[in-house]
C-alpha cells in the first residue's frame, strides 16, 4: 500500500497542476477577449451612457416645452376665435366717387 501512495501523491500533484494551469488560460483568454471586444466596440464610435442619459434627458424637456407650446397657441387660437365671433365686423368704407375726367380739347 505505501507504494501506492507516492503514485496517488504525484497524480493529485499533475492534475492540481492541470488545474491551475488551465484556469490560468481561462484567466488569460477572457482577458484577451475582453480586450478584442473593447476594440471592436470603440470602433464602432458608440455613445458612453453617461452623455446618452443627458441627450435623452434633453429630448425629454424638449418635448415637454414643445408640449406646452402647442397648447398655449390652440387656447391663444381659441380665445382670437371667439373675440373676432362676437365682434362685429368692420363696415367698409365707401369708395369715394371717381373725378370726372375734363373733356379733351378744352
Amino acid at each position: 500500500m505505501q507504494s501506492q501512495k507516492p503514485f496517488f501523491d504525484d497524480l493529485a500533484r499533475v492534475a492540481s497542476g492541470a488545474l491551475g494551469a488551465l484556469s490560468g488560460l481561462r484567466a488569460e483568454m477572457e482577458a484577451m477577449m475582453r480586450q478584442q471586444f473593447e476594440r471592436f466596440t470603440s470602433s464602432l464610435d458608440l455613445v458612453p451612457r453617461e452623455e446618452f442619459e443627458v441627450v435623452r434627458a434633453m429630448a425629454i424637456k424638449a418635448r415637454e416645452e414643445q408640449e406646452a407650446q402647442a397648447a398655449r397657441i390652440a387656447e391663444l387660437e381659441a380665445k382670437l376665435a371667439a373675440l373676432s365671433a362676437a365682434a362685429p365686423a368692420p363696415a367698409k368704407p365707401k369708395a369715394a366717387p371717381k373725378p370726372k375726367a375734363a373733356p379733351k380739347g378744352a
